[in-house]
């Protein structure tokens, strides 16, 4: 295979960007994984800061959300100083490329933007080594979202 070609991330300020966001979320979540579509998608994604990778030509390659302030505080255990990173989503072909990483850097520097100490997630179970290689430290038992086994993770700022 010839290069990968190149890509950026950004934080998805218009309407195209967050529809292209939402659009990597169901091919992800709901077609690949099953997740009902009407789960997926909750009133966080109005307060949400949003992050989109893109290819060179456009094409949406993966998606990320940080919910900060009261948006987090159910998911965090109460400390407003944490944001919740969600939705993490890397399309089929663009696995293997640093899009994953790059999507939770830019996360992470949305989060501190905003003042914010450290990061939670729900990993899906598979998912935790990848998030170890990224600094977090899964805590708590196991549990289902979705139907889909997760592990609380954190990494501090």
């Amino acid at each position: 295979m010839g290069v990968s070609p190149a890509y950026t991330v950004r934080v998805a300020e218009d309407p195209a960007d967050r529809e292209a966001c939402f659009a990597v979320r169901k091919e992800v979540f709901v077609a690949e994984q099953g997740v009902a579509e009407d789960i997926e998608y909750d009133a966080y994604d109005a307060v949400a800061v949003h992050v989109l990778a893109v290819r060179e030509d456009g094409v949406p390659l993966g998606t990320g959300r940080l919910l900060h302030g009261e948006a987090a505080v159910a998911k965090t255990g109460g400390d407003p100083a944490v944001g919740s990173l969600g939705r993490l989503a890397v399309s089929r072909a663009a696995r293997g490329l640093g899009v994953g990483a790059a999507l939770v850097r830019a996360i992470e520097d949305a989060a501190r933007a905003r003042g914010l100490t450290a990061v939670d997630l729900h990993a899906q179970t598979h998912a935790l080594g990848f998030y170890e290689r990224l600094g977090y430290e899964a805590y708590g038992p196991e549990f289902p979202d979705a139907g889909i086994p997760h592990r609380a993770m954190r990494r501090t700022l």
